[in-house]
């Protein structure tokens, strides 16, 4: 078998699944009835898309009892009560929490008294265990969560990232049934890096002919995402980070870092001590580049990004939005992140931001916990506190 990414060449489209055109679905006529899923309206089904039997909703994800260990990153100013959780088939993970939250039990706020669900996008590499420490955070205040990763042999393995796009697809039936369960029910996403906010970009046109499911997203929070989607230095950066994991240089700290003050003042970084990587990351990465350089050009390609992030740049949900980003970030510059800012704001978008100046990437709240939390906290009772206005 040939292991380097010269094998990618081969492929017609992308080897990343969310470029395929995604399965769209309407309101089933019942609250137990399954969406239709089809492909630009068109009767032949994508190579991913599920049959009728394959996969049924699940009304009441969390049916279960095995327990999540408590993390060992520190959590500040809240106390953990219990988190059970369940792995669903399709690769992503429900964790409830306990109905008696603290500090201000977000998952009830708002004059309905609304369940919240969030949904977090993991980076490209990253495990359900990395997003235990999140998902501790929202589950302390009452808020469910459901979990999604990407890995990397998913991407570049036999099936061409098929299995990805199924899991995405049943992702989006997974969430909707819940929406669909009951009761006023609230969705924020929390994304990380491009990967997480690529799949809610594939979520949101998964779900554009759905309203009344995109009314009822609240908050999206971009974690060290957002930025360069059409860059094959990025893309690069990124499956090599994925690939050598702690090994890659692109992961660690530009400088030596401190906790930020509690006054919530960007950490400033005018200059970054840059070191040479390994000569075999040099190497992955320059093979990367030209590889991303070919594939980022071909047409299905760029249809299907260029289609994923108009949805997220010209069409987001009219819901506040909340960007955490470094200056330090090897893999998404943060110049390209601000520039997406910026756009947002532009077409009418409630944003909030803030730069942590020297974290790696998607490594701000493992950073800076405190400043982290505190910024997230906030964000959240803001815009589950404040009615949608969707136009």
């Amino acid at each position: 078998m040939e292991t380097t990414p010269l094998r990618l060449l081969r492929l017609k489209t992308t080897p990343f699944a969310l470029f395929l055109s995604p399965p769209k679905f309407h309101r089933p006529q019942t609250a137990l009835a399954f969406p239709n899923l089809r492909r630009n309206d068109a009767v032949k089904r994508t190579p991913f898309a599920l049959s009728h039997s394959s996969f049924s909703p699940n009304p009441n994800p969390f049916r279960f009892t095995s327990s999540v260990s408590q993390s060992p990153f520190p959590i500040s100013n809240f106390s953990f009560n219990y988190s059970s959780s369940r792995q669903n088939d399709a690769g992503f993970r429900w964790s409830r929490a306990s109905r008696s939250g603290v500090d201000g039990n977000l998952g009830l706020l708002g004059p309905e008294k609304a369940e919240v669900v969030v949904v977090l996008l993991g980076w490209l590499g990253g495990q359900s265990k990395h997003l235990k420490r999140y998902v501790e955070w929202f589950n302390s205040r009452g808020v469910d969560a459901v979990t999604f990763v990407v890995d990397v042999k998913e991407v570049l393995g036999f099936d061409l990232g098929h299995r990805v796009e199924k899991r995405v697809a049943e992702l989006a039936r997974e969430v909707a049934s819940w929406v669909e369960g009951g009761g006023e029910r609230w969705l924020v996403f929390h994304t990380f890096s491009n990967t997480g906010w690529f799949v809610y970009g594939a979520l949101l046109e998964i779900w554009e002919d759905r309203p009344d499911l995109i009314e009822k997203i609240r908050g999206c929070v971009v974690d060290s995402g957002a930025g360069a989607p059409f860059d094959p230095k990025v893309w690069a950066a990124g499956f090599s980070t994925a690939i050598l994991k702690k090994n890659s240089s692109l992961a660690k700290p530009a400088v030596e870092t401190k906790e930020l003050n509690a006054s919530g003042g960007a950490a400033s970084l005018s200059k970054v001590q840059e070191e040479e990587p390994p000569a075999i990351e040099t190497m992955l990465l320059m093979v990367l580049e030209k590889l991303f350089s070919f594939i980022l050009k071909l047409p299905d390609v760029d249809k299907r990004l260029t289609k994923v992030v108009s949805v997220l740049s010209t069409n987001p949900p009219h819901c506040p939005q909340l960007y955490l980003y470094s200056m330090g970030d090897k893999v998404v510059p943060h110049q390209s992140i601000e520039s997406f800012i910026a756009e947002q704001r532009k077409i009418g978008r409630t944003v909030k931001s803030f730069n942590f100046g020297t974290s790696p990437h998607v490594d701000h709240y493992r950073t800076f916990p405190n400043i982290y939390s505190q910024e997230l906290n906030h964000f959240l009772k803001e815009c589950l506190a404040t009615p949608v206005k969707q136009t």
